[in-house]
């Protein structure tokens, strides 16, 4: 794995100007659209597995550059997936261990953190967060502090999507602000507002490069699709066919962005990024399920595959290799040191990414050997490791049997199905060595 030190900004500037050869000389910086959907499960868009979805739109997409097939969130849950994506940092490290808490309540170690938007914000970027935000409420956390020029949306976990009041306990109270005042806008869909919000966004600053944040509320309970893509998936039992209306209506909307672009003559200038926060829902609220993992065992809050493997993909027209498939481990952290190689930015911390442009570009080795992943602090956190093809699963209080760890082969049992941990006791050993030494180096 390259370490996270090892990252210094001459090095990855330099290889920066080697990755935008097939651009004109003095032409603009591409455009970069993160999309990040939420609680959409493992195999759950076109090229993963799923077979009863439709999402022509996103299919297209991904059918305009590379999906990975092993792509791992750095979390199985909200905030710290997102926290990790922004800052290229394990959430450990990047202040955001556990679900940001409802209130303004401080939290000093994200609050300093350089995000994804600072950087492209430093060279010149417009920068804009339109949907979900979920990382914290304090000043100092929210996103017009955090590198954004532009904020739409709704800073808590989720909202009803009409009334936009957030969706979860009371006392019930209304979420959705534009550069931290708060809006009304009664009885609209919400991601009609995020459509309109990103299109007049891309319009206002279509002639300078732009980096968007496309953070939807999809499909995360409550499943409120449209009416026409209820009717559509009537045939998918319950509670499938909720997940799969609402998976089309956001299909629909992330459509009519990128329809946006091409009219704006600027597909071949925009770098779109996909992937989901964790694993499908099965919560009370999600009606229990409707998400998928396929054959992956686990789901949200899981760290087994099903919580963290997810669909993800990277395109660029013109500049990336189209209708790729890689197998190759790649990690959401990985999204930072990528796109500021594609883009030709200098980073100057180190962060536990590492680019995926050669792994696109010339079907390379995966960067990692080790990836790590840890929900909580202390005794009491949840965590796995991955070296090879070899992971070991932590749960704390499962039992006094040795089934607080589960170790499996992913080459052999991808499904993480039969636990090896008794047999492999010198695996597990060295696996948990791996984790202590890296926590201890996370808090360093």
């Amino acid at each position: 794995m390259i370490s996270r030190r090892s990252f210094i900004a001459g090095t990855l500037a330099g290889a920066a100007v080697a990755s935008t050869r097939s651009r004109a000389a003095g032409a603009r910086k591409p455009n970069v659209i993160v999309i990040l959907t939420d609680d959409q499960g493992s195999v759950d868009a076109p090229g993963f597995g799923a077979t009863d979805l439709v999402m022509p739109h996103i299919d297209a997409l991904a059918n305009r550059g590379t999906r990975f097939t092993q792509f791992y969130s750095a979390a199985p849950v909200c905030s710290p997936s997102r926290a990790a994506l922004l800052t290229g940092k394990y959430p450990l490290r990047a202040g955001m261990p556990t679900n940001a808490p409802g209130d303004d309540r401080p939290l000093e170690r994200f609050a300093m953190q350089t995000t994804m938007a600072n950087m492209f914000k430093s060279a010149g970027y417009k920068t804009a967060h339109i949907g979900k935000w979920h990382l914290g409420s304090a000043p100092d956390c929210l996103p017009n502090a955090r590198g954004f020029d532009h904020s739409f949306g709704h800073l808590g976990g989720c909202i009803d999507n009409y009334s936009h009041f957030f969706y979860w306990a009371g006392p019930n109270r209304h979420d959705l602000f534009r550069n931290g005042t708060e809006v009304y806008e009664d009885g609209k869909y919400f991601l009609d507002l995020m459509v309109r919000e990103t299109k007049g966004f891309i319009s206002a600053h279509r002639d300078e490069p732009f980096f968007i944040y496309f953070a939807a509320n999809a499909p995360h309970y409550p499943y409120q699709p449209d009416a026409k893509r209820l009717q559509q998936f009537a045939a998918l039992s319950y509670p499938r066919n909720l997940y799969a209306a609402f998976l089309a209506s956001l299909d629909d909307r992330i459509g009519e962005v990128m329809q946006h672009i091409d009219a704006c003559g600027l597909t071949n200038d925009t770098i779109v990024v996909f992937q989901s926060d964790n694993g499908h829902s099965v919560e009370e609220r999600a009606h229990s399920g409707g998400g998928s993992a396929g054959a992956y065992r686990g789901e949200k809050f899981s760290l087994f595959e099903g919580g963290v493997r997810v669909p993800a993909f990277i395109s660029w027209p013109g500049n990336l290799p189209e209708s790729q498939t890689r197998a190759q481990v790649a990690h959401a952290c990985d999204w930072f040191p990528t796109l500021a190689e594609l883009c030709g930015l200098a980073m100057s911390r180190d962060i536990d990414g590492a680019s995926l442009v050669n792994v696109v570009r010339e079907d390379a080795a995966s960067p990692h050997e080790v990836l790590h992943w840890q929900v909580g602090e202390g005794d009491r956190a949840a965590w796995a490791v991955r070296e090879g093809d070899w992971k070991l699963v932590y749960q704390p209080g499962k039992d006094a049997t040795g089934d607080s760890y589960f170790l499996a082969n992913l080459a052999d049992d991808a499904q993480e199905s039969t636990n090896k941990a008794a047999e492999h006791e010198e695996r597990v050993t060295r696996l948990r060595e791996l984790h202590n030494a890296w926590v201890r180096d996370a808090l360093a």
